[in-house]
């Protein structure tokens, strides 16, 4: 999966915007935001789509400890409570390399990471899976969490949200895959 570097109005999602937002008012003098400064009162509103993750890196592989899911990603990963559970765990093994790259991508280039999927419900109708990484370090450098928004729009409105990510008979079409560039966020 190949990263293009974006401006920061490529996301679409006013949440997400919110988010990317937020970020830069926390990154400081840091080269990624620290963890510990994040109210996490602020993020309430929005936890339902919401994911967060410790990053756990051992013997050359990085892998994605989940904290926190809210209510609509536990229902389109069909886990009733995925704490304490690695993300790879949680996903088909064949999916494994293009699910997880751009959680690389995020650990990797210390920036924000914006990807569109298009998926099929279990009853075929098309919705785009949007997703926003966005790295935070306990020492302002090294990232070891991520905090996860994920967006899921229908174009026809209504889809059936349970095991969404387990729907899919193929792969995802990938529609976008981007680093958001820091210096374009306001």
């Amino acid at each position: 999966m190949k990263f293009a570097m974006a401006r920061s109005d490529v996301v679409r999602a006013i949440n997400q915007r919110w988010l990317l937002k937020f970020w830069k008012q926390n990154l400081g003098d840091h080269r990624v935001p620290l963890w510990q400064s994040i109210a996490a009162g602020s993020l309430n509103s929005m936890s339902g789509n919401l994911g967060f993750f410790d990053v756990i890196s051992a013997r050359a592989e990085t892998r994605y400890l989940i904290r926190f899911n809210g209510g609509t990603v536990s229902a389109v990963y069909d886990s009733t409570d995925g704490r304490a559970k690695f993300l790879d765990e949680l996903l088909p093994p064949e999916r494994h390399a293009t699910h997880l790259a751009p959680y690389h991508q995020a650990v990797d280039g210390r920036c924000p990471v914006y990807t569109i999927h298009d998926l099929n419900d279990h009853n075929g109708r098309l919705v785009h899976h949007e997703l926003l990484l966005l790295p935070f370090a306990a020492d302002g450098e090294r990232v070891d969490r991520i905090l996860a928004s994920f967006e899921f729009i229908c174009p026809d409105g209504a889809f059936e949200e349970r095991g969404l990510m387990h729907a899919q008979r193929t792969p995802p079409t990938q529609q976008l895959a981007a680093r958001i560039d820091v210096a374009s966020l306001m």
